[in-house]
């Protein structure tokens, strides 16, 4: 049975400060209606190759967009367009990077800020450009894009736990606090989302570390969260997902013709 799917990439998130920071999350795990799997992010551990590698679940060695200024379009194919070949409707509340990669590069941001384009593979996209665009607003963006369009797949993208980090470091008050923030925010939408049937993962691109960055092989850069919530989940405490396995898994909920690995074992 297809599921209409919102994707939140939490950019930035370590695993640990997700497991005992994100309270709302937890509450959904404890109450047995969402699991928490740990991830182990690609390399590099940079944003713009790891949104790649999860929309298209190719690992940045193999897509060629292997440092965060290769600026061009993604020449593999994404969740957005799986979606799109199967006549599905997409959406994205995202960074520019992504609209980069799947829409139109460069972005122009009078041109490609707010998009509605049936023809593109993300129809109807909010974007922005500075790192400390507010959450708060990235997530009212997105639930516009929902109301408005009531795409099959949604991307939602907030970008304030990695200024945070990299404003902060890892162990900053700062920065746990953004966490703790982007998860009021999720519980603000989560439980609407559900209801009108979405299923919902929650994820990152990478971690972050004490010097103020992310690239290397160090766990706290490397491992991320991965929430799911909804009833298509199995919840299964065997399930072992692979960020390369997200795309995949995607595209099995919603019901899509794909080629890419999924985790099966997350699925009921």
């Amino acid at each position: 049975m297809p599921h209409n799917v919102i994707l939140v990439v939490l950019d930035g998130l370590n695993y640990e400060v997700a497991r005992h920071a994100m309270g709302h999350l937890q509450a959904y795990v404890g109450a047995g209606r969402a699991a928490l799997y740990t991830l182990e992010c690609e390399l590099p551990a940079l944003s713009r190759p790891l949104y790649e590698c999860i929309l298209t679940g190719v690992p940045p060695i193999d897509s060629g967009i292997v440092h965060n200024n290769v600026s061009r379009l993604s020449n593999q194919r994404s969740i957005f367009h799986y979606a799109r070949a199967a006549g599905l409707g997409t959406a994205a509340a995202a960074y520019h990077w992504v609209s980069e990669l799947y829409n139109r590069s460069p972005f122009e941001a009078d041109r490609d800020r707010h998009t509605d384009d049936p023809a593109l593979p993300i129809q109807h996209g909010h974007f922005y450009w500075d790192d400390h665009y507010p959450d708060s607003h990235l997530f009212a963006d997105a639930e516009h894009l929902r109301l408005r369009h009531a795409p099959n797949f949604l991307l939602v993208h907030p970008m304030n736990i990695d200024d945070a980090g990299h404003k902060h470091g890892l162990d900053s008050a700062q920065y746990r606090n953004s966490a703790r923030s982007a998860d009021i925010a999720l519980a603000h939408y989560l439980q609407g989302w559900l209801d009108a049937g979405y299923q919902v993962l929650v994820t990152a691109d990478h971690g972050m570390n004490n010097d103020r960055s992310h690239n290397g092989l160090l766990a706290e850069e490397r491992q991320v969260p991965l929430f799911v919530l909804g009833d298509a989940f199995s919840f299964s405490a065997a399930a072992t997902p692979k960020q390369t396995e997200l795309c995949g898994t995607v595209c099995e909920l919603l019901g899509v013709p794909h080629d890419k690995p999924a985790c099966r074992e997350l699925l009921k």
